[in-house]
């Protein structure tokens, strides 16, 4: 499981994340709307440019375009009653649930069980994956939730290749987090 206690959770975004408000949050995300956090401190360094350009786009005043932030927190599973799930793969399961948070009622009911969950964690959809996601969402690999499709989709996105991604989704999850510190991310522009 990639949450264990002690582990340490990076949050990539134009400003530091000291407290987390979850209404600040965005719908339509892989896991559903929540506060997405990775191990993997190189993937957030790269989401930082993302971040800078969607908050540029909602019109958010940003002094210096080129710095982002990467907040840093500790994880501890000190809490009894917070529901985890946790993907082990990108597999058929994890495609039905990143679907169907991108575009709502491909799979109503995989929706619904998904939403008892404090937390979710699996592989990450990242902008290299859009592409194959989009083009399985629009059914042009074949009818979205068929074998056929599923494996296409499945395929292509490498799923070994693809790092990991944890979603707080509930303000009692947000009490597992502690926040450490920010550290500065220089965007290259290169």
């Amino acid at each position: 499981m990639i949450l264990q206690d002690n582990i340490k959770l990076y949050h990539a975004s134009y400003i530091a994340v000291e407290k987390i408000d979850l209404t600040l949050c965005s719908e339509g995300k892989d896991f559903g709307k929540g506060f997405y956090v990775t191990t993997n401190y190189e993937q957030a360094c790269r989401f930082v440019k993302t971040s800078i350009k969607k908050a540029i786009k909602n019109g958010i005043t940003i002094s210096n375009n080129s710095i982002g932030y990467i907040s840093v927190y500790e994880f501890k599973n000190n809490i009894k009653d917070v529901s985890i799930f946790a993907f082990a793969d990108a597999n058929r399961d994890w495609l039905h649930c990143v679907a169907e948070h991108r575009k709502r009622d491909l799979f109503s009911k995989s929706q619904n069980a998904w939403n008892k969950f404090d937390i979710i964690a699996g592989k990450i959809a990242n902008d290299t994956t859009n592409q194959v996601l989009t083009t399985y969402i629009n059914g042009l690999y074949g009818e979205v939730g068929s074998d056929l499709a599923d494996e296409t989709a499945i395929r292509l996105l490498l799923p070994n290749k693809l790092s990991d991604q944890i979603c707080f989704k509930s303000e009692k999850s947000l009490q597992l987090l502690s926040f450490i510190e920010a550290k500065e991310a220089i965007i290259d522009e290169s």
